[in-house]
């Protein structure tokens, strides 16, 4: 964009929506004369609305600070580091959450897959994984996807690595993340191998979801992913994190799992 406008903004994030001024007129409480108007730069939205047209186009807490800013008011949402006192309850509750999920991988990561934290579970399924790709900061979409990463013992590579582009595709759309799109260009061109027969074994398995099927020390496992947000979030830190959890896809991937934490 060449121009940074409260007006502009809010049609980029309109027109990205495939919302027309009328709707988001009626979605809040105002007028698409007024909503044209404000897109126009003739009138300037007060503070209040420039956060109710934010939250009616479902834009990132991020860009909400930016959207007010230009606007001439100040930024709503503080931007916390991770590791500030402010956030330590945040920070044990992670902790107690990813414990408590043992012997199951559980991780957290940020708006741009750091990892922040993770388990026992995580821990174990890298194991072996060249130094390189395990120095910090460590990127959970990388090193999942890197030849010299996860992708080897990925059986299903090929859905797996589509699910995920496809994941951080949604989120590109949704957020104007130039950091996001860098790494999705990144991790999209890494060359995939393929595994001569997986395909057609996974589609043997009735999985009530797409699972990740990963060979780990002679063992194949499988897991289904539930992916966890903060809801309201006030901060930015905090409405960019997003909690992982792999559940294990049947009983054997249970039971092995089990096995090690006794």
């Amino acid at each position: 964009m060449t121009t940074t406008s409260v007006g502009a903004l809010l049609r980029t994030w309109r027109e990205r929506r495939g919302i027309s001024q009328l709707e988001l007129a009626g979605r809040a409480d105002s007028s698409s004369r007024h909503i044209s108007f404000v897109e126009t730069g003739r009138s300037r939205p007060s503070e209040e609305m420039v956060l109710r047209l934010a939250d009616h186009l479902d834009v990132p807490v991020r860009d909400r600070n930016a959207l007010l800013m230009a606007a001439g008011y100040a930024p709503r949402y503080a931007h916390t580091p991770l590791d500030d006192p402010s956030l330590g309850a945040l920070r044990e509750g992670l902790e107690r959450l990813l414990t408590g999920y043992e012997p199951y991988p559980a991780l957290v990561v940020d708006g741009t897959y750091t990892v922040v934290a993770a388990n026992r579970g995580v821990t174990m399924l890298l194991a072996g994984l060249p130094e390189h790709l395990l120095r910090p900061p460590l990127n959970a979409m990388r090193i999942t996807l890197h030849p010299e990463g996860l992708a080897p013992r990925i059986h299903n590579l090929k859905e797996w690595r589509g699910h995920l582009l496809a994941q951080m595709e949604r989120q590109i759309a949704l957020a104007r993340s130039e950091p996001l799109r860098a790494l999705h260009e990144e991790v999209s061109a890494y060359p995939v191998a393929q595994r001569p027969g997986d395909a057609q074994a996974e589609q043997s398995v009735p999985y009530f979801a797409l699972p990740l099927v990963i060979e780990h020390d002679g063992r194949l496992l499988s897991f289904v992913s539930s992916i966890s947000t903060f809801n309201t979030p006030m901060d930015v830190t905090v409405a960019e994190l997003a909690v992982e959890t792999m559940l294990p896809a049947d009983p054997a991937t249970a039971k092995y799992l089990r096995s090690l934490d006794s």
